[in-house]
């Protein structure tokens, strides 16, 4: 019982200082090595060596992450269709009626995109 109870604690002590360990060596490295006081080196921003000159990056446009957005719901779409077909022969009517509702999900949320004008390309 007792041999239990001491592989139990030093199970947790093991548990505890496996992730405190590193953050306090972390800390202690910190502390050691990174100015206290930030300045115009540290501030500058760092574009791989080179000093920025004029202004930043244009921003990137929303619509490509609603075009990213709706390729990846169809793509997976088509992830699911593949093994339906693949077995649409042998399926219970309950499986090709859950495969509809799949379908008439996806189909609903690409005709709200469409009349939200998500789709729209200005």
């Amino acid at each position: 019982m007792e041999s239990d109870l001491f592989f139990l604690l030093v199970f947790l002590l093991v548990a505890v200082a496996f992730p405190l360990v590193p953050l306090l060596l972390a800390r202690g490295w910190f502390r050691a090595f990174s100015p206290l006081k930030p300045g115009p080196e540290k501030n500058r921003a760092y574009e791989c060596g080179v000093i920025p000159i004029g202004p930043g990056p244009v921003p990137f446009k929303p619509q490509y992450y609603v075009y990213g957005l709706v390729f990846l719901i169809f793509d997976v779409e088509a992830a699911f269709l593949l093994p339906f077909a693949a077995a649409f022969l042998d399926l219970p009517l309950s499986a090709c009626l859950a495969m509809l509702v799949f379908l008439l999900l996806v189909v609903e949320g690409l005709a709200w995109a469409w009349w939200k004008g998500l789709l729209h390309w200005d």
